[in-house]
């Protein structure tokens, strides 16, 4: 089984930064993609950005383009999303995936695996 569990959530002022971590066990994911989700009251879960863990591709939703930032640790067994330049409209559960899929997974209908969520709350 994979577990994943998330931390570095928190309540920040527009305009600041956070940085979440994602601490991932149970297997070994080098043929793993690693996304990062977030889902707001009454909204519909929401792709934010991807990593495959062995390297060589990195996408991100529009809405993050610039600002997010997806990155792993191979020796922590670790992804992290780095969100600076944090806005109100990025309020909302952020929730980490992995999956096994050949193709880069954008969908949470892709995603076999989630952790539990951490709360990001931006304030104006």
């Amino acid at each position: 089984q994979v577990q994943l569990v998330e931390s570095g959530g928190g309540l920040v002022q527009a305009g600041g930064s956070l940085r979440l971590s994602c601490a991932a066990s149970g297997r070994t994911f080098s043929s793993y993609f690693m996304g990062w989700f977030r889902q707001a009251p009454g909204k519909e879960r929401e792709f934010v950005a991807v990593i495959r863990w062995s390297g060589g591709i990195l996408y991100y939703a529009d809405s993050v383009k610039g600002r997010f930032t997806i990155s792993r640790d191979n020796a922590k067994n670790t992804v992290s999303l780095q969100m600076n330049s944090l806005k109100p409209e990025d309020t909302a559960v952020y929730y980490c995936a992995a999956t096994a899929t050949a193709r880069v997974p954008t969908t949470p209908a892709e995603y076999t695996y989630w952790g539990q969520g951490t709360q990001v709350t931006v304030s104006s």
